[in-house]
């Protein structure tokens, strides 16, 4: 067996965890606007819709569900603070961006692993 990794197999890993993460923070955002800007009811749609997406990917890992969770939680993590500057506008700071590495290491520690969630 090959034990080694390619760049397409790493990519496409992190790519999932990624879109799952625009997924969660999508089915958080739509009641967001809807609770606390006064939006349109029909926003309720997008967010079951983006919400099942989320679930869905989950089941996409090839890992034991602890595994996935924690290192999701990483990535989440760095892919909510790119929402907070690029969608919300914030400006991060240094903490925020020192945190959001620190997270990400460790998702990929976790991740590329022999028998991490590369395969």
């Amino acid at each position: 067996m090959n034990e080694t990794l390619s760049l397409t197999q790493i990519l496409r890993v992190f790519g999932l965890f990624i879109l799952t993460a625009i997924a969660e923070l999508l089915g958080c955002y739509f009641p967001y606007l809807i609770l606390n800007q006064g939006k349109s009811a029909w926003l309720w749609i997008p967010t079951a819709i983006s919400l099942m997406i989320f679930v869905w990917l989950l089941t996409l890992h090839p890992a034991a569900s602890g595994k996935i969770y924690a290192a999701y939680g990483g990535v989440y993590i760095f892919t909510a603070l790119l929402w907070l500057r690029f969608v919300d506008q914030a400006v991060l700071t240094r903490w925020d961006i020192l945190g959001g590495i620190i997270v990400l290491i460790g998702a990929a520690i976790i991740i590329l692993q022999p028998q991490g969630l590369v395969r």
